[in-house]
């Protein structure tokens, strides 16, 4: 399984590592993902994604019924 958000579709972003000298070698910058439990409502049951902690931060506010339309997946398949 790739390193993306399910939510947001947040992946590595590429950056440079840059030592004293001033030397720069190539890093990849990982996103925070975490498997989180959530509770679908509409569903009635507990759909488990790998999201972001900014998604979850995110998830509380919105709802996940709203993110997952906004992210155009469909949550019977998770």
């Amino acid at each position: 399984m790739s390193r993306i958000c399910q939510l947001t579709n947040k992946k590595a972003n590429n950056g440079y590592a840059v030592s004293h000298s001033h030397r720069r070698t190539k890093k990849l910058q990982h996103v925070n993902l975490q498997y989180k439990r959530v509770w679908w409502p509409q569903g009635n049951r507990w759909v488990r994604l790998r999201l972001s902690t900014k998604a979850i931060k995110t998830l509380k506010n919105k709802g996940i019924e709203a993110m997952a339309r906004q992210a155009g997946i469909d949550l019977n398949n998770y």
